[in-house]
């Protein structure tokens, strides 16, 4: 063992220098030195005068040059004064005890490539045994699939942040990430990568799958055995094969078996009534491994030999469909008489257009009856009028029996897919009523004999009469002014066939069944996204028609900001209304979602629309009752329509929003009107006053009106003249058209028009809405706003946050140190993000609630504060 000792403690005045040779830094910006020495205690020296120490120092000294033979002591930096924890005397050096000790040092912030290491003593009795010099690193490891390499630490403590490698075979799924301590620990990991398709996590590494067995998605986390009927023969495959005769539709997921397409329809049965014919059969015994089992049938007609068939063409009809059936019954009609058809029925599934093989089907073959043969001709009997025409025809000229009744079909011209009509009569004459004034229409009549129903006589075309109506005098007219209120959804509302409507998914519940979102393609239209309404099952008669009506008066409105109407389906289950799509649903959720986000001039717009869709309905004399942000929908572009014309309809969803009145029936207290809810005088004025609170809803992003206040503590208030106040950031120009929805006499509220009128001018001079109506001196108010709380009955930060439903952030505002109400007052928009409210909304609620408190404080102690 090699040492280096010195003792010379006889002597004053000692400084002797022991130096290292050049150390490399090797990159460590921090270096730990270790040194184990022995010192002998200056008292178990016998003679040694006061000279004599017990320590000795350290010092370095930074270089880039590696063969340095001199450097001055004053160049030296000092690193510390070293004493020992345990000395040695002469006795214990005969006993063979030796007083090791070990003193470990850092030198931090390096930044040459070397350096060397002195120690002097100054008068000391010692030896050196060994000097250890090292610096710290985190070594290299793998964790969550990805390769974190050496990295020395820093020279101060603080984290490095140090970006992992993916392994082989495997992908980023989170950018892995882990932190370098300063004790050369790894700390904090985060983020991972995932083994790619084929390939699994086992150990640290990714595994390829064995033959047989795959993985689809580095999302799954293990290799998964091949699904029936099919195989992998190599090593990571991400598919299994399908085997022969087996396929997989585009969109099946990889762990669904491969299937095939189905064998034939089993045990047809037709049914022929005169000139219809229904078919039924059972499902495919082989479905092929698959339940989205269609039907398609091709017509063949023969006349004569029956190897000399030809198509049927486009005049028969099939109900519900003749291809793409997911039932297993169809009725076919508009079959000529006494005729040879043969049905090809064919069963497909998701796969059976992969499949080059034929496809399997069984044949129908089927004979109608005779019937009345000769065609009826219509002609014109007498004078057309606006909304009817008068037929007459001829009886067939050779008859199958005794005719029993006639069948006149008619529909708009270029409409005749979408919706027909069927009436019978036992005359030679019919007037059809309830058409619209100036439209063509398409007339053709069959008899129906004893033998079963003739072919339709030839088409004829008449025209109604133009309606004479002064320019903005249309009026809405109420179905139930209808004697059958079924006439009224005819005269309104236009039928859709079913086949035309694919329904996608529930997007909600309504009074009479769901509401779901879903395509119409009408024949030579667009496909275009749809809202079905659909009247559930077990309904009664009054249901049908209450359900109806809603569609009879939709129907009348052509306006962009009110809902418009598709059409209906009556002729088949269940009875639906279709109409336009309105992606973003309702104002008021569509509000709450995004608070803060619109500019006012965005939110004016919003209000100038639904403002004209009202005019619109008021023009027409028609009466909302229900007008609330709730019953307006809101489409991709933002545009608002108004919605919901059910008229009596039960808000079952809100029933704190709905109160029985003393002359019967449900009104929303809310948002109605005081005459409305004392005497039910519903006006135009009564929806003037509901769209003053449609406004202060917009304003205020969805709030609900008058809080948590009760129906009767509203309609008290409302009649000692309390009105709501201004929302957060809200203009004063707006506020007071509010006021003016409210007015207590319904004469002295403004018309639809307008408002309309005051919107727009708005919007032409946004200037006029920099003006708030918080900062508006403004005393119209005879209570206090319920979202700004009774200064005298809040004495902490929490009553006051749970005051303004701001509860949730407790905990951010005693955590800042937020204790008492004087400390909030201070607070601003910076304040509020550090301490962790970032939502804009809820920033200006909480500053709003502040400029609040500060007035009542300024108002109770006679100063101003600046805040």
């Amino acid at each position: 063992m090699r040492t280096y000792q010195v003792c010379n403690v006889m002597e004053a005045y000692q400084n002797n220098w022991l130096r290292t040779s050049w150390i490399p830094r090797d990159g460590a910006h921090r270096i730990y030195i270790e040194i184990k020495f022995t010192l002998r205690d200056c008292n178990s020296l016998p003679g040694v005068p006061g000279t004599c120490k017990e320590t000795f120092n350290i010092y370095y000294y930074e270089s880039n040059n590696n063969n340095l033979w001199y450097i001055k002591e004053s160049q030296y930096i000092k690193i510390d004064t070293i004493a020992a924890d345990e000395s040695f005397t002469q006795v214990d050096v005969g006993d063979r005890v030796m007083k090791l000790n070990t003193e470990v040092r850092d030198i931090g912030s390096l930044t040459k490539k070397g350096f060397y290491l002195a120690f002097q003593d100054v008068g000391a009795c010692i030896a050196l045994v060994s000097v250890r010099v090292y610096y710290k690193k985190c070594p290299l490891t793998i964790r969550n699939l990805a390769e974190f390499p050496d990295r020395v630490t820093e020279g101060d403590s603080s984290l490095v942040e140090v970006r992992g490698s993916c392994v082989n075979n495997s992908e980023e799924y989170d950018v892995p990430k882990m932190h370098c301590s300063a004790d050369g620990g790894w700390l904090v990991p985060i983020g991972r990568c995932v083994c790619k398709p084929g390939y699994e996590e086992k150990r640290d590494a990714c595994q390829p799958c064995r033959p047989g067995f795959y993985k689809a998605s580095s999302m799954d986390a293990y290799c998964m055995k091949c699904p029936p009927h099919s195989y992998s023969h190599q090593e990571s495959s991400s598919q299994c094969t399908c085997e022969k005769s087996y396929f997989r539709a585009e969109t099946d997921p990889r762990a669904m078996p491969c299937t095939r397409p189905p064998t034939a329809p089993e045990n047809p049965i037709s049914t022929t009534n005169e000139t219809s014919i229904t078919l039924e059969w059972s499902p495919p015994r082989d479905s092929g491994g698959r339940n989205d089992i269609m039907y398609n049938i091709r017509c063949k007609r023969c006349v004569g030999d029956p190897r000399k068939c030809s198509l049927c063409g486009n005049g028969l009809h099939f109900i519900p469909h003749q291809f793409g059936l997911t039932y297993t019954k169809v009725l076919v009609t508009n079959l000529l008489p006494h005729t040879n058809y043969t049905f090809d029925l064919e069963a497909l599934n998701g796969v059976s257009e992969l499949s080059p093989s034929p496809k399997q089907y069984v044949s129908i073959n089927v004979t109608t009856s005779q019937a009345a043969e000769a065609a009826v001709n219509v002609m014109l009997k007498e004078r057309k009028s606006k909304d009817s025409i008068t037929l007459a025809w001829q009886g067939p000229d050779h008859a199958n029996g005794v005719i029993v009744e006639y069948e006149v079909i008619y529909y708009e011209k270029n409409q005749k897919d979408q919706n027909y009509t069927v009436l019978k009569t036992k005359s030679n004459s019919m007037t059809v009523d309830g058409l619209k004034p100036g439209t063509i229409y398409v007339f053709r009549v069959r008899a129906h004999t004893s033998g079963g129903h003739g072919t339709y006589g030839g088409e004829i075309e008449l025209e109604t009469s133009q309606e004479v109506r002064l320019p903005g005098s249309r009026t809405y007219v109420h179905p139930h002014t209808y004697e059958d209120p079924n006439q009224a959804v005819r005269d309104f509302a236009k039928e859709i066939d079913a086949s035309c409507i694919r329904i996608e998914r529930v997007i909600g519940a309504g009074e009479f069944g769901e509401v779901c979102s879903g395509r119409l393609k009408l024949p030579g239209k667009r496909e275009i996204y749809v809202a079905i309404k659909s009247l559930k099952a077990g309904y009664s008669e009054k249901q049908r028609r209450d359900f109806l009506s809603e569609a009879s008066i939709m129907g009348q409105f052509d306006n962009p900001n009110i809902i418009r109407l598709e059409g209906v389906v009556t002729k088949c289950k269940p009875v639906m209304i279709i109409t336009e799509y309105m992606e973003n649903g309702s104002l008021d959720s569509f509000l709450r979602k995004r608070d803060g986000q619109f500019t006012v001039i965005q939110l004016v717009g919003m209000l100038r629309g639904i403002a004209s869709g009202m005019k619109y309905l008021s023009d027409m004399n028609y009466i909302h009752r229900d007008l609330a942000a709730r019953n307006i929908l809101v489409n991709s572009n933002f545009v608002c329509k108004v919605s919901d014309f059910g008229l009596s309809r039960v808000l079952e969803d809100d029933p704190e929003a709905a109160y029985t009145t003393r002359l019967g029936g449900k009104i929303p207290i809310r948002w109605t009107a005081p005459e409305a809810i004392a005497y039910r005088k519903f006006t135009s004025a009564s929806d003037v006053w509901s769209y003053g609170i449609v406004m202060w809803e917009v304003m205020s992003y969805g709030e609900r009106p008058y809080w948590e206040m009760s129906n009767q503590d509203v309609i008290k208030a409302i009649d000692e003249g309390y009105r709501l106040p201004a929302p957060m950031d809200c203009p004063a120009v707006l506020h007071q058209l509010m006021l003016d929805c409210w007015q207590k006499a319904r004469g002295d509220r403004p018309k639809f028009g307008q408002i309309v009128n005051i919107l727009d001018k708005l919007i032409r001079n946004p200037s006029c809405l920099k003006t708030l109506a918080n900062d508006a001196a403004w005393s119209g108010n005879s209570l206090q706003d319920p979202c700004t709380p009774d200064s005298s009955a809040i004495t902490t930060v929490d009553e006051w946050l749970d005051g303004i439903k701001m509860g949730q952030y407790k905990e951010n505002f005693a955590s800042a140190g937020y204790a008492t109400l004087d400390t909030v007052v201070y607070i601003n928009s910076s304040d509020l993000c550090r301490i962790g409210v970032t939502l804009v909304g809820h920033q200006k609620r909480i500053l709003w609630s502040i400029q609040n408190l500060h007035t009542m404080a300024s108002q109770m102690h006679g100063t101003h504060i600046q805040v």
